[in-house]
């Protein structure tokens, strides 16, 4: 829910005991965690306190099925200390609270959507090995990128947003497609939630984009990406999203670009951002923020214009 402060003394020690781990040492989990389950959880909660009294959510959903998994252990060994150092340091925005998704395909997956509390310092790292890298997916070209969209817009309550107006962050990461949209049933199956209807991606899109400001990273390495071309893969996205997609060329460099994201849409130089970065980080850096609006705020009237 948003207490305590991040460590980043805690965070050195926790990286340095997994940084010769595998995916599989990290992540030893073979089912869903309990606690990720979005089936025994009614909201997440991200929330002002009286040591973060104007909390800003950033929700990060990575894909975990085939060789994506690589992702999340990125985010395990080194990425996680990044992006909070980075956004402290930088300060785009105020009392960070951070939420971590894995997504995997609702049509073939067991676990296709894992959901992790709002934290604003080291708890966050327990709940994040308690993901299930499933390494699943299917041969439909997308996965369920829409699921996240899905459980920030319905199953979150958020204080930037009720009390200022603040729209939140949202970044969906993986190589393949625009999503397919939710079955009914398949939200009850999942979630517990009883749907009307079955949701198309665009209006859980649409849905999603009134709490946050909503980007999704092409992972240019990919196994998908690279067979069908990341320039396909791109042009498919930007139909829906427009210039808030972000080709990501290096991986390792997710957080780096996350930030600079933030920053510009902040109201940040998009030239200085990038500058501000050294060499091969710089080079992934502008590739992938290269045709993002910079809008100067985030708030209900300034959402990043496409």
């Amino acid at each position: 829910m948003g207490t305590g402060t991040y460590s980043s003394a805690s965070w050195s020690t926790y990286s340095a005991s997994v940084k010769s781990k595998s995916t599989k040492e990290i992540f030893s989990t073979d089912r869903l965690d309990k606690y990720l389950d979005p089936k025994e959880f009614t909201v997440r909660e991200a929330r002002d306190s009286e040591e973060h009294p104007s909390s800003t959510p950033i929700i990060i959903a990575l894909d975990v099925t085939g060789s994506m998994g690589m992702i999340a252990t990125y985010i395990a060994k080194t990425g996680l200390g990044v992006l909070f150092q980075e956004i402290i340091d930088r300060g785009p925005v105020k009392d960070p609270q951070l939420m971590f998704m894995a997504l995997g395909d609702v049509y073939c997956d067991s676990t296709p959507i894992q959901v992790s509390q709002f934290e604003s310092d080291n708890k966050i790292i327990s709940q994040l090995e308690k993901i299930y890298v499933e390494q699943g997916g299917g041969g439909n070209s997308s996965e369920s990128y829409d699921f996240p969209w899905y459980i920030a817009s319905r199953r979150t309550v958020l204080d930037s947003w009720d009390k200022r107006k603040k729209r939140g962050y949202l970044f969906t990461v993986g190589d393949e497609m625009f999503p397919y949209g939710l079955k009914k049933d398949e939200i009850h199956r999942f979630t517990g939630d009883t749907a009307q209807d079955d949701l198309s991606a665009e209006n859980l899109l649409k849905e999603a984009e009134q709490k946050f400001n909503v980007f999704h990273v092409v992972i240019e390495e990919g196994n998908f990406c690279r067979g069908v071309g990341a320039s396909n893969v791109l042009k498919d996205w930007r139909t829906h999203l427009g210039q808030r997609v972000l080709p990501l060329s290096d991986h390792t460099k997710l957080s780096e670009v996350i930030v600079s994201t933030i920053q510009v849409v902040e109201g940040s130089d998009k030239t200085k951002v990038v500058d501000s970065w050294d060499g091969s980080t710089s080079v992934v850096v502008k590739k992938a923020i290269d045709t993002l609006v910079p809008s100067g705020t985030s708030t209900e009237e300034g959402l990043v214009t496409l």
